[in-house]
């Protein structure tokens, strides 16, 4: 296999690296570089450039404001847009309830969404996961009844990411409480000023306000927002999932961190020298970047082999990416924080000339390292990857 790039597809990736570290505010991508959480306004800034560019949606139909790109423009795309340190998209906007609307919804819906959920006039938030259902989501209990022409809906969404920022969320809800709970579920879209929503915060392990409880008390929501069938739900969410899987590999973000590791360790001194000339240290950033450098190859295949494959039909194989990438970026920040030592705490406000000249933020990367244990969680916790692949690959 040859794996060196064409010299149309190197024109392409610098034209790629010139727009972005061109055009996204380098505030913006400082804060990505350094670990720490955006604004909501950071977020829409940054994807209504992409967005005006026809940068926000490669991955949609055409039609719907998608590129169409080779398998390898597509990977070059994302591996440079983590790179440079600019925000993804919207997860939830583009690489979730969007392709599953293009794929699934109706005419009026994907004209009615499409186009305020790629500009980000739509934030949309994902109402998955449940206390006692979530990595076995078909579990879950919120309830959504048919009178009068509506879906009535009660129940409860935890670790709802970015709710507090959201216009809509789109829902997994039991509408047949008699049939075989993966084929008891419909995908619905609710708009979050609907009344009888209540949106409350929870605050994570790095001290941020990232994920939130949703309730639904009687909330009425039109029976148009039911995306397909009622009760194929299952169906939508393993679709949707697969997209979120393949993107939660994150290489090029990783490849960030690690450059930004070696270059911390080359200006941090202990006992006189370098840490960088510390063999064991080399020895584990090789071991990270060869098995980066796999999964790089493997998200390769993974994307070469999608437009083969039914859009209804997702790859396995992503289950692959999710659960290397995820203990990869762990890995990374791990990495990252026994080189930092102690100053990879967050400085107390009165101390802001504390990290080094050069700004390279240590004082994030202690959040950075206690926020990065999720990824091995969401989009489906490893152990439920790793199932999916016993019974794909191996048959058991």
């Amino acid at each position: 296999m040859d794996l060196r790039f064409t010299p149309e597809e190197i024109a392409f990736r610098d034209e790629l690296r010139r727009f972005f570290r061109s055009e996204i505010p380098a505030e913006i991508r400082r804060k990505v570089a350094e670990g720490r959480h955006l604004s909501k306004e950071d977020i829409v800034t940054s994807q209504r450039i992409l967005h005006a560019h026809g940068l926000a949606t490669p991955n949609w139909p055409v039609a719907w404001g998608g590129k169409d790109w080779s398998p390898v423009q597509r990977y070059i795309f994302t591996e440079e847009l983590q790179r440079a340190a600019v925000p993804l998209p919207l997860q939830f906007n583009v690489f979730m309830v969007g392709p599953v609307i293009a794929a699934f919804g109706s005419e009026e819906q994907k004209r009615r969404f499409l186009p305020a959920t790629a500009s980000l006039d739509i934030w949309w938030c994902q109402g998955f996961s449940e206390p006692g259902a979530g990595s076995d989501l078909a579990s879950l209990k919120t309830r959504a009844e048919k009178r009068d022409g509506k879906y009535v809906v009660s129940g409860q969404k935890a670790w709802t990411t970015l709710g507090q920022h959201a216009d809509w969320i789109f829902c997994l809800v039991r509408t047949d409480r008699e049939a075989k709970k993966q084929r008891g579920i419909s995908f619905l879209l609710i708009d979050m000023k609907s009344p009888g929503i209540t949106v409350r915060p929870v605050l994570t392990i790095d001290g941020s306000h990232e994920v939130n409880e949703v309730f639904f008390d009687e909330v009425e929501v039109p029976a148009e927002n039911l995306v397909g069938e009622e009760n194929k739900g299952w169906d939508y969410a393993k679709f949707l999932l697969a997209n979120e899987r393949t993107g939660i590999a994150r290489i090029g973000m990783s490849k960030q961190r690690i450059a930004r590791a070696k270059r911390l360790a080359r200006d941090t001194e202990a006992n006189g020298r370098s840490l960088w000339a510390d063999p064991d240290l080399r020895r584990r950033v090789a071991a990270i970047e060869v098995e980066l450098k796999a999964l790089e190859i493997t998200q390769m295949r993974v994307v070469a082999a999608q437009r083969q494959r039914d859009a209804d039909k997702p790859d396995p194989a992503s289950s692959i990416l999710k659960i290397k990438g995820s203990e990869l970026q762990q890995a990374t920040t791990e990495l990252l924080l026994d080189i930092a030592g102690p100053y990879a705490q967050p400085a107390p406000e009165h101390e802001e000339g504390r990290n080094e000249p050069d700004g390279d933020g240590l004082d994030a990367i202690a959040p950075l390292y206690f926020n990065a244990r999720k990824v091995s969680i969401y989009g489906g916790s490893n152990e439920i990857q790793r199932n999916i692949i016993a019974k794909a690959f191996l048959g058991l």
